[in-house]
């Protein structure tokens, strides 16, 4: 039985009280608890300490469901997490603060600020392949803004699932946030409450679903899909660096990252070099794992041997796949049909396609003729090449010499860019994402200044209005 069968059946049994469970946080927001900065550090601290004192726990889960080492779980999972809630609980009050502006010669007297007010009961639905950091990860943003919080973590990790549904309410307000579990029927239901924000993360396909039922509500939402991320080498790359750093982030996590290199444009130059340094280093860093890398199931697993078994690329290591143990060795294939599944379709696995291309010209066009993905990756040396791909190839974010980095900062915000994702998070962009930016005025009343502004209106006002407006 799969662990999506597992879930499934799960879910059946347990009918979780959605609608209860909305309106208590609902009434929680009403009461104002949420709203000082005493309250959102306590939770955002409470947050970390529940990371960090469970890191055994979380790790053993991220094993069962994605056979992820735990190395791996806590760099991904569990530091980013307690780091961001960190981060979040020490910058909190700063945040909060008004954003005062200066206004112009014609509103004066006056005053004029930003106030950042919650907007209300905010609903996360997290994804699977790294089930704790992309469901705690913007909840730490909607409850820094002060809002309550429902969280539903995805049924394909179960056991990361379980986990978190028991740990929240141990650690957290649970008035004010709350955890449930489900499947898909359960995502649509809960999107049918009415939400004032939904925070999706996932593949582009169900966030279109997201974003249509959320529409009759009219509720806001963030969306972080997916897409296909392109990793352009140029011809003056430090070709060592690129081919390590490439086969080390397309392997985290069995390449089931939405992040990931999804595919390779290299220099025909140092084509035929690259290919047999990432060889290289696929080689060397799975040593210890001859069994392959782990799939989360079997639909995954069943996806990916399709797209390998119909590629008209040459795979130059790998290709081979262990269907008891849904297992994928790492796979690179060279210069597949640009029309097949492998290039058409993000692949979510541990297979790396590379294309040769004659230009920087062709590999800008290549990029440009596809959707706007996550994130795009450049290698070069050259700082005119660097400026180029930056101002020319639109993406969620680009990281320059490295692929991944720009999730794990708190300093600048992640998200995409059209069918990538709307919306962005982490740090002070995540408090920004989950408030309203209210716009407050403040005039004063006597002496009544503009009074010329009001009818019957007369030349002289008319000449001077145009001057102040």
């Amino acid at each position: 039985m799969t662990t999506e069968s597992v879930a499934s059946e799960t879910a059946a049994t347990t009918t979780p009280d959605i609608a209860g469970t909305v309106r208590k946080l609902r009434e929680t927001f009403a009461s104002g608890r949420t709203r000082s900065v005493e309250w959102r550090k306590q939770q955002l601290e409470a947050l970390e300490r529940m990371m960090t004192d469970n890191e055994g726990a979380i790790m053993e889960a991220l094993e069962s469901d994605l056979g992820r080492s735990p190395f791996e779980a806590w760099l991904a999972d569990i530091a980013s997490t307690a780091g961001e809630a960190k981060d979040a609980a020490k910058n909190v009050k700063k945040w909060m603060r008004r954003k005062h502006r200066l206004l112009e010669m014609s509103q004066l007297p006056g005053r004029g600020w930003i106030e950042y007010e919650p907007y209300g009961t905010i609903l996360i639905i997290g994804a699977w392949n790294f089930p704790f950091v992309l469901t705690l990860g913007p909840a730490v943003g909607a409850i820094a803004a002060g809002n309550t919080v429902l969280m539903k973590p995805s049924e394909v990790c179960p056991a990361s699932s379980a986990l978190m549904a028991e740990l929240v309410p141990r650690y957290l307000d649970n008035d004010a946030i709350a955890v449930i579990e489900g499947d898909g029927a359960c995502s649509q239901e809960l999107i049918a409450q009415g939400f004032d924000h939904i925070c999706f993360t996932g593949g582009t396909e169900i966030g279109r679903k997201v974003y249509e039922g959320a529409a009759p509500h009219l509720t806001p939402v963030t969306l972080e899909l997916g897409g296909k991320s392109p990793v352009i080498v140029a011809a003056d790359a430090d070709i060592d660096v690129a081919a390590k750093r490439i086969a080390w982030t397309k392997l985290i996590n069995s390449g089931q990252i939405c992040i990931a290199p999804d595919y390779v444009l290299a220099d025909a130059k140092i084509r035929d070099q690259l290919v047999d340094k990432i060889k290289d280093a696929i080689t060397t860093f799975e040593s210890q794992n001859p069994g392959g890398k782990r799939i989360v199931n079997e639909r995954h697993f069943d996806r990916l041997t399709t797209s390998l078994a119909a590629t008209k690329g040459d795979v130059v290591i790998g290709g081979g796949s262990d269907a008891a143990n849904i297992s994928i060795q790492p796979t690179v294939v060279v210069d597949p049909d640009p029309a097949e599944s492998l290039m058409t379709d993000e692949i979510f696995g541990p297979i790396l396609p590379i294309m040769t291309v004659q230009s920087l010209d062709d590999a800008i066009g290549f990029v440009n003729s596809r959707p706007k993905p996550l994130a795009a990756y450049l290698f070069t040396k050259t700082k005119s090449i660097r400026e180029r791909v930056i101002k020319e190839v639109s993406a969620g974010g680009m990281v320059i010499n490295h692929l991944l980095f720009q999730f794990s900062t708190n300093k600048l915000p992640f998200g995409g860019v059209g069918p990538s994702g709307m919306g962005a998070y982490h740090g002070k962009f995540g408090f920004e994402q989950f408030s309203h930016k209210k716009t407050v005025m403040t005039k004063s009343t006597r002496p009544d200044v503009g009074a010329f502004i009001y009818p019957p209106y007369t030349d002289k006002a008319f000449k001077l209005a145009k001057r102040l407006f």
